[in-house]
């Protein structure tokens, strides 16, 4: 059996285990609100597939959630999850951690597939990001929140690197299998550092406010 035959499978599993961490946010973001299982389960789904689903419109792919019959029910399934279980089981930094490992694997995902459909690589490393933080973006615009692209320590940054190695790495005819793993756990590391030392970016200095960028 090849690296790609082992990798491959493995990818489409940390898609699906993805699109769950990013689901039960969105899920948990709403049960923090107070809202109805219908609210819960929307804002699963759109947590979810938010950011493949934009990638494929502008990438001409088809939309992956409407091929795949799995996508969907692990969000409901997860938005039930967040509805018969206490808030407090998810706090702490053990869902953040999930959630880093969810980012750099999307912003992989979303990397390969769009230099899979012949976009160059700068515009693919995009997708990538646009893969991994754009669910989380639409979930804080619908609560009326402040966005993750907002928050002080690295977010955005740390899909920008998972992307960008991904995209870097298959513009130079590196094998996938090396490249994807090595984007993974970079992209994670950094996120995860974030997590733990609270790093983050030199935020503007300008008079006009104190905004910080990530």
């Amino acid at each position: 059996m090849t690296p790609d035959q082992i990798l491959t499978p493995m990818l489409d599993w940390l898609d699906l285990v993805g699109v769950a961490v990013f689901a039960l946010t969105g899920a948990l973001v709403a049960a923090r609100l107070n809202q109805t299982f219908v609210t819960m389960a929307f804002f699963a789904l759109v947590t979810g597939v938010g950011g493949g689903t934009v990638r494929d419109l502008l990438i001409g792919a088809p939309v992956f959630w409407m091929q795949d019959p799995w996508v969907a029910p692990v969000c409901f399934a997860t938005a039930l999850l967040a509805w018969f279980t206490p808030p407090r089981w998810w706090e702490g930094d053990g869902l953040e951690y999930a959630d880093a490992m969810g980012l750099a694997s999307y912003a992989v995902l979303g990397s390969a597939k769009a230099f899979a459909y012949g976009v160059a690589p700068i515009p693919a490393a995009v997708m990538g990001v646009v893969t991994g933080c754009v669910g989380g973006i639409i979930r804080d615009v619908v609560a009326n929140r402040p966005s993750i692209i907002m928050r002080p320590e690295l977010y955005v940054t740390a899909a920008a690197l998972a992307a960008g190695l991904c995209a870097t790495g298959l513009a130079l005819g590196f094998d996938r299998a090396l490249v994807w793993p090595v984007a993974v756990v970079a992209g994670f590391g950094l996120r995860a550092a974030a997590i733990r030392f609270g790093l983050s970016l030199p935020s503007h200095s300008g008079a006009e406010g104190d905004l910080r960028d990530d």
